[in-house]
């Protein structure tokens, strides 16, 4: 294919009028797709519905401790899902405290219980001249949504096929006491699909931050999350690294089955230091005398272990694989040798980052809605909706079916074309 720079105007005009024939076409039979958000497809949430039998009015509702897990007490979960969560993040036991159901819920309230009483006894955040957040971007908008929330000022950094840029990050971190965290998505990284480096966690570990009270916020989302048997990403554990770095306390890891189970019923986790853990604890005191253990029991019988994730996880990848193909199929047909956009094929997670070219992302967005697909806003994965080259998309493959995301990508890519043809003949 010849590259849309390459063109003359004429070339640029003559395309121009067939791709809006083309898109006229695509939008006169009023189509109604999603790629908006990474949610689970039913077929998906069905591989878990034997979950909702394991139970009945008969069943033993003891767990391992011995405790009836209708009843009031072990705050901190019960011990047979403590262990299945610590398997899942690579840790041991004592670094692992349950809460809900949702991971999201969890830095929610790390962040609201740092801006109240602080952290490990460094002075609240609500007391502080500034807060400052390091955001990795293109990142997931929902971390972004809760710094945004409670006023802590966000700055970018820039990611790299390795993991965020550790130059940056080290360099930052070290100058300004201000700055109390980042958020990171480590493996199959929301929306680029990339997984940090042994060196980029390494660096991490060994970070020197000026502020006593920086925490790492590792929000571990994909850990089993693979799309591929034969081709998987692997992460180094961090906490043992930031063990032997000498570091212990500076990362909280968040964990859940929300993917896994059921998106809106599943357990959720927070891993870190048994120093971090006492200093959670105290607030969680106050705050409920336990989560749902009857959930937590649930999961146990029906996973039993990690080797129960991990069969299961197969299923997930054997639905999630031909989605992702089917869009990256259409993306390369349609896409390669244009020059105008990017795109990494992910080995896991649940998304695909496009980056288009600069000034175009919020114009194709549109453009595709307008035939039809709806996609996530362009912009959502920087901090306050504002991507500064107005460049990078979101594409969510795993709630349509196969056949509609070949549709939903041949939209998108023709709105691409379009709106690329259009910038070319405006320089």
């Amino acid at each position: 294919m010849k590259a849309y720079s390459q063109m003359s105007k004429e070339e640029l005009l003559a395309l121009q009028q067939e791709l809006e024939a083309k898109y006229e076409d695509v939008k006169s039979k009023g189509l109604k797709l999603d790629m908006s958000r990474g949610k689970p497809a039913k077929t998906q949430l069905d591989l878990a519905k034997g979950m909702m039998d394991v139970l009945d009015s008969d069943s033993d509702m003891n767990c391992e401790a011995g405790m009836d897990c209708r009843n009031y007490g072990l705050m901190e979960g019960i011990p047979e899902a403590n262990r299945l969560m610590a398997d899942m993040a690579g840790v041991p036991k004592k670094n692992v405290v349950l809460f809900g159901n949702s991971s999201l819920n969890i830095m929610f309230d790390t962040v609201s219980r740092s801006m109240t009483h602080g952290v490990c006894g460094s002075t609240p955040w609500s007391k502080l001249d500034k807060v400052k957040f390091l955001c990795p971007v293109p990142g997931y908008d929902r971390h972004f949504g809760v710094t945004e929330y409670f006023g802590v000022e966000m700055v970018n950094v820039p990611l790299l096929a390795t993991g965020p840029d550790m130059d940056v990050v080290e360099k930052l971190v070290a100058e300004d006491e201000s700055i109390k965290g980042i958020w990171c998505v480590p493996k199959y990284q929301n929306p680029t699909g990339i997984s940090f480096s042994d060196e980029t966690v390494r660096r991490f570990a060994n970070l020197k931050p000026a502020a006593k009270d920086f925490r790492i916020y590792w929000d571990n989302a994909y850990s089993v999350h693979h799309i591929y048997d034969d081709q998987q990403d692997e992460i180094l554990e961090i906490l043992s690294e930031c063990e032997k770095a000498g570091n212990p306390d500076m990362v909280y890891e968040f964990i859940s089955t929300s993917k896994v189970s059921y998106a809106g019923s599943g357990i959720a986790a927070l891993v870190t230091s048994e120093a971090n853990l006492a200093d959670v604890k105290k607030h969680m005191f106050y705050q409920t005398i336990g989560h749902d253990k009857v959930n937590q029991l649930r999961h146990v019988k029906f996973f039993k272990d990690m080797d129960g994730v991990r069969d299961h996880m197969k299923k997930h990848g054997d639905i999630m694989r031909p989605k992702f193909e089917a869009v990256l199929k259409v993306l390369d047909r349609e896409l390669n040798g244009l020059e105008i956009g990017s795109w990494v094929a992910p080995r896991g997670g649940y998304f695909i980052s496009f980056e288009a070219l600069d000034g175009c992302a919020k114009a194709i967005v549109s453009k595709a809605k307008e035939a039809g697909l709806v996609m996530t806003g362009a912009g959502a994965t920087y901090p306050y909706g504002k991507d500064p080259k107005d460049s990078n998309i979101r594409i969510a493959p795993s709630f349509p079916t196969p056949e509609e995301l070949a549709i939903a990508a041949e939209i998108f890519v023709l709105s691409v074309k379009l709106i690329s043809v259009d910038k070319m003949l405006d320089q």
